[in-house]
């Protein structure tokens, strides 16, 4: 990252990623001048979070129809079920730790990890906290350079003191180094990718860009395929300007797919269709 005082601002300069900022701002604006969004939103915020969920489950292995998501309620028979279930939880609780997020990123992510993993199989002493030395991480879809524990907590620390120093850099640039950060380091010994993606969505909450959560970047996530996502981490990973600003227009475009999925389930309520 950038070694200037305000790094996220910086990168929010970087060719391309003006236009992917102003182009999640406009698809945002369409859904939430949506007539349907102003008497039902609580409903598209419903839809929007378990679609958000099934995306971001996807990227985890556990690829399933939104159907059986949405009519299963068992979530403790085999891998992939426990997948769903903790992208469940997690999209449930990022609601309630949005004021904490600025004043203690690193207290709110240890309690992502600890509802994702809580009841899934990892041992007691290994959820809620980040890995120490020698500790396995179970991350089998990510293949970046796994840094040391001495590494996770000194950039942990670091992306703790951006969150808490706050700036002026948009939402969609700090989301994704977020996301990408935490992607990068996988802090925890399992469920990085559910923790990463729930954390970009309470920072498109709290900063405002979309309040009511209904613009799920999970969806678009899911919806661009493991392919491009590893690819773009890649870019992220590297540390090059060019690298860093393709990782953000990749999230700016998860964010507009997710708008989009929202505008659809605007328009067939409006239908009467949902």
């Amino acid at each position: 990252m950038s070694t200037t005082a305000d790094p996220l601002a910086a990168l929010g300069a970087l060719p391309g990623v003006p236009e992917a900022v102003d182009s999640v701002r406009k698809a945002v604006d369409r859904v939430y001048g949506h007539r349907v969004m102003r008497r039902r939103s609580n409903e598209i915020t419903a839809e929007a979070a378990l679609r958000g969920a099934r995306g971001s489950a996807a990227l985890s292995g556990a690829d399933w129809a939104l159907e059986e998501v949405r009519r299963r309620t068992d979530f403790s028979i085999d891998a992939e079920s426990r997948t769903v279930g903790a992208a469940l939880r997690l999209t449930a609780e990022a609601g309630q730790l949005l004021s904490i997020w600025r004043q203690s990123p690193l207290r709110v992510l240890a309690r992502l990890h600890l509802v994702a993993a809580g009841g899934a199989g990892v041992s007691d002493e290994l959820v809620g906290r980040p890995r120490l030395a020698g500790e396995p991480v179970d991350e089998p879809l990510v293949e970046l350079r796994l840094p040391s524990a001495g590494e996770v907590a000194g950039r942990l620390e670091g992306l703790s003191e951006l969150i808490i120093a706050g700036g002026s850099a948009p939402a969609l640039v700090t989301a994704a180094v977020v996301h990408g950060e935490l992607m990068a380091l996988r802090p925890f010994g399992s469920h990085n990718g559910l923790v990463a993606r729930t954390a970009e969505r309470i920072v498109l909450i709290g900063s405002g860009l979309d309040p009511k959560s209904v613009c799920p970047a999970e969806v678009g996530h899911g919806e661009l395929g493991r392919a491009a996502y590893v690819a773009a981490l890649d870019g992220y990973a590297s540390g090059t300007p060019e690298g860093m600003a393709a990782w953000i227009a990749h999230c700016g475009r998860a964010v507009e797919l997710g708008a989009r999925e929202s505008t659809a389930v605007c328009e067939a309520l409006q239908r009467g269709a949902a």
